[in-house]
């Protein structure tokens, strides 16, 4: 008589390790709260410093302006994302088992994202330690509580469910994670990147109309 026994197996990191898990969400993390920061204290600083008043008296447009703050953050960002990708493959030894170019696609308008937060945030505030405290509860809060850094946005209910649906981080996890972990490409994650796209425009259009042209 042949006797056998049935095992359960996870099919994506069936080690059940930390690293393959947690590294493909921490970079989203990092790359939506420091750019976001980065992008508010740019322009929260001209305001301290009175600079700002320049750029008022010029005959640069309000799109002109946003965009013209936007891109360096956009750069230094991406510049972020390469090393944080290294980092994760030859330091943490997490090997990236899907698409590139999908991840860094999607990356792109996440840091579009990131970086549109920050404007809008310096729209609305006039100090460094209001815009740093603002952007910390923008970015760290929703990313590490309601967007499945550790436990899945379907396990939340009520208004919790609501901020995770709504959070790019939650669509930028899904794609990491995809991309590392289950070695899927853009024909399975492209109905993730495409609310990332959506919330670019968006983000970047509310910075733009919430930038006042004039000195207050």
């Amino acid at each position: 008589q042949v006797s056998f026994s049935i095992e359960t197996r996870y099919r994506y990191n069936p080690d059940v390790q930390s690293m393959p898990a947690m590294v493909p969400a921490v970079m989203p993390l990092l790359l939506l709260m420091m750019p976001a920061m980065l992008a508010a204290l740019g322009v929260v600083r001209e305001k301290e410093r009175g600079t700002i008043l320049n750029v008022y008296v010029t005959p640069v447009t309000k799109t002109e302006f946003i965009l013209g703050k936007q891109v360096p953050y956009l750069v230094l960002g991406f510049l972020n994302y390469i090393c944080l990708l290294f980092m994760a493959v030859y330091l943490f030894d997490v090997p990236l088992t899907g698409s590139f170019w999908t991840l860094t696609w999607a990356m792109l308008f996440y840091l579009i994202v990131a970086t549109g937060v920050g404007l809008v945030i310096s729209s609305i505030t006039k100090s460094q330690t209001a815009a740093i405290f603002l952007s910390m509860i923008l970015t760290m809060i929703p990313t590490t509580q309601f967007s499945g850094l550790t436990n899945p946005v379907s396990a939340l209910e009520g208004g919790a469910r609501l901020i995770g649906e709504i959070s790019p981080a939650t669509y930028m996890f899904m794609i990491s994670r995809g991309v590392f972990n289950k070695a899927l490409g853009f024909e399975e994650l492209h109905s993730y990147i495409q609310p990332l796209q959506i919330a670019a425009v968006v983000v970047v259009v509310a910075a733009i109309l919430l930038m006042n042209k004039q000195e207050r």
